[in-house]
């Protein structure tokens, strides 16, 4: 497989311009959203080369994996004609003084504090409006010793305007796969030659068409209920913020309950994770019953199939969409009501073509946050309380504890620029659901995060015995 594609790689750099959406996340990032992060626990030793093959060939199959960003007029992804991203090494002492540079995180296992010190690593990416600009990569690779000769984590950093949620599954299951061998693989990875074009241009014909007057009242719309959105307590406006991760597991039985609550009334788990979120925001302030309170809420949809030609979860990039809905809550909300009220509006909402229609309005509302933050409520640039994923992430395993060592691994991106309070990245791991839940710190603490996320766990398990 790695000769056929050498055989396919030019000799010449390819590019293309960045698309809007993409566009958006080169706007984002600087400033502390859009960091997207796989951290990989890993207890058995293996060679450091082993890892760099498995990587190279990635690059080779999917070339956006080695895409530079070139800050021309407009910006373009650069593809240089090989792999050139390497694992970088760090061995114990300098993997200890790195943890060792905030205490505050001392209590955290060391593979949490590496995935919480990757997302919060933006100094890569310069604003593009930036008067002095350089090309800048789109993806780093990170090895870390955490003890001697017996754990190791090892990290993809990745810019999000090259990786969804999909491209960070895909990135994961055919790295491991390389590394193990699997034959399989060959026929699943990139052809090697294929640079997809954005979002925007791929959007079937007539599907994104809105009027001019529509657009401009809807733009009206998105801004004024933003003043009207509810918020948990914002603990620090002012300090430099960073993302943390609180993670949220639940066994098998409870996640079968929890999915048979769901299929019993038609809906989907971003529904009932949104829901339980919102109401453990809502008890979190000790209302009186009657108050009600609006909450926002950010489906985020991955519209692959949907597109013009339809694309592939092997076809890497950011392809997703977001729907923003508002969902009222007052103390005698029930939690299947209120779920089935989520996904009930996001897939209204897509029937009619709002994750393409409202795409380019979201973008620009969102870059306009970027631009003046004391649009938001209290200049802390919340969008939204809550995002989740329309579906979840199913995954198995077990196999690789035996083969490789891999004894946990997260992924998810960072919010503590713009974005909302709380982004749920939700996996399915062996009939188990894990949640890892992303927060912009100081903004909210660990703790309140951490009693938020707990109550949303109890209210999803009680309500579903």
């Amino acid at each position: 497989m790695a000769n056929q594609n050498n055989n396919q790689l030019s000799s010449i750099s390819q590019s293309r311009p960045v698309g809007g959406t993409e566009f958006s996340w080169c706007r984002a990032v600087p400033g502390g959203t859009g960091i997207s992060v796989l951290a990989l626990l890993l207890s058995k030793p293996l060679d450091i080369q082993i890892l760099q093959n498995a990587l190279n060939k990635l690059q080779i199959s999917h070339p956006i994996l080695r895409s530079k960003l070139t800050y021309t007029d407009p910006i373009t992804f650069t593809i240089p004609p090989s792999p050139h991203i390497q694992i970088q090494f760090h061995d114990l002492p300098s993997t200890y003084n790195l943890l060792q540079s905030n205490p505050s995180q001392s209590l955290l296992s060391p593979f949490h504090q590496i995935l919480e010190y990757e997302l919060s690593q933006n100094e890569n990416w310069p604003n593009p409006f930036d008067s002095v600009q350089t090309d800048s990569d789109t993806f780093f690779c990170n090895l870390y010793d955490i003890e001697e000769e017996t754990k190791r984590v090892l990290t993809f950093r990745l810019h999000t305007s090259v990786c969804d949620r999909t491209t960070a599954v895909v990135l994961l299951r055919e790295y491991l796969d390389i590394i193990r061998e699997k034959e399989e693989v060959a026929g699943e990875l990139g052809s090697g030659d294929e640079v997809n074009l954005g979002i925007e241009e791929l959007i079937p014909n007539g599907k994104a068409n809105k009027p001019f007057w529509a657009r401009g009242v809807d733009l009206l719309g998105y801004s004024l209920n933003s003043f009207r959105f509810a918020n948990v307590e914002f603990k620090d406006v002012e300090s430099t913020r960073t993302t943390g991760v609180v993670r949220v597991r639940f066994n098998s039985d409870q996640t079968d309950r929890i999915l048979a609550g769901c299929k019993a009334r038609g809906i989907k788990l971003c529904g009932s994770l949104a829901a339980a979120a919102i109401m453990a925001a809502y008890s979190s302030k000790d209302l009186p019953d009657y108050q009600w309170e609006k909450y926002a809420v950010v489906t985020l949809v991955d519209c692959r199939k949907e597109l013009d030609p339809p694309l592939h979860s092997h076809n890497l990039g950011f392809y997703h969409s977001a729907i923003l809905n508002t969902q009222d809550i007052s103390g005698e909300t029930e939690l299947w009501e209120l779920a089935s009220r989520c996904y009930t509006a996001c897939k209204n909402a897509m029937n009619s073509n709002k994750h393409f229609t409202d795409m380019n309005d979201l973008n620009y509302l969102m870059c306009k946050a970027i631009d003046n933050p004391g649009l938001t409520t209290s200049s802390s640039s919340r969008t939204s309380f809550i995002a989740v994923f329309e579906d979840p992430v199913f995954n198995d395993s077990r196999d690789l504890q035996q083969e490789i060592g891999l004894e946990d691994y997260v992924g998810c991106s960072s919010v503590h620029g713009v974005g909302p309070s709380i982004a749920v990245f939700d996996t399915i791991r062996n009939g188990e659901l894990d949640c890892s839940c992303v927060y912009p710190k100081p903004l909210h603490s660990r703790e309140q995060m951490q009693e938020l996320i707990d109550h949303m766990k109890r209210i999803l398990v009680n309500d579903s015995a």
